[in-house]
Order: structure tokens, then sequence, then C-alpha cells
């Protein structure tokens, strides 16, 4: 018998609390509307999505001008590559790798 009401005391009390939850959730986005905050987390999560490579940006960072060709570029990225591998700066190494990726469509497209 004690146990039959401590179940159901727990069930309604889980009741009760996710009610409370949703209604405080609710509230949250309320206040969050009203000041703006949902608006500057929506814009920032935006600005963070579009941070892709240009194409000038990849063309500062292997040192290559526009009418370079792709063996050119290659030859660069490899030397670039390869002296961030064996000197260590993993950070340098990928944005020379995300710069070649940036401009391979491109080489393709010209060739």
């Amino acid at each position: 018998m004690a146990a039959k009401i401590l179940a159901n005391l727990l069930v309604i009390g889980s009741g009760v609390f996710a009610r409370a939850f949703i209604q405080a959730y609710r509230q949250a986005l309320t206040n969050a509307s009203k000041t703006g905050v949902a608006q500057e987390t929506l814009q920032n999560v935006a600005s963070r999505v579009s941070k892709t490579m240009t194409e000038q940006e990849a063309r500062q960072i292997l040192g290559v001008a526009e009418k370079t060709s792709w063996e050119e570029i290659m030859q660069k990225y490899n030397k670039l590559f390869e002296k961030n591998a064996k000197n260590g700066s993993f950070y340098l190494q990928s944005k020379v790798h995300r710069a070649k990726e940036c401009l391979e469509p491109l080489c393709q497209l010209k060739n």
C-alpha cells in the first residue's frame, strides 16, 4: 500500500514539475524576444556559419595572384603545408589547406 502511494506521489510530482518547467521555458522565450536576445543569438549563429574563406583571403594566404596557374598554386601549397608540418603550426597548416580547397574549384573551372 505504501509503495502505491509513493508511486502516485512520484507521478503527480513529476507532472507538476514538467508543467512548471514548460511554463518557465515559455516565459524565458517571451522575455528573450522582448529584449532582443533571441534576434542577437540568431545573428551570431548566422555570422559564425557564414565565415567561409573568400577567394581573396585564400590567395593572400598562399601568396598567389589571380592569374596564377593551378600548378604554381599547388607548389606554393606544398611548400607552405610541409613547412608548417615540420615546424609545427597546425592552425597555419589548416589555413593553408582551406585556402587550397577554396581555390581548387575556381581553378578547375578556368581550365
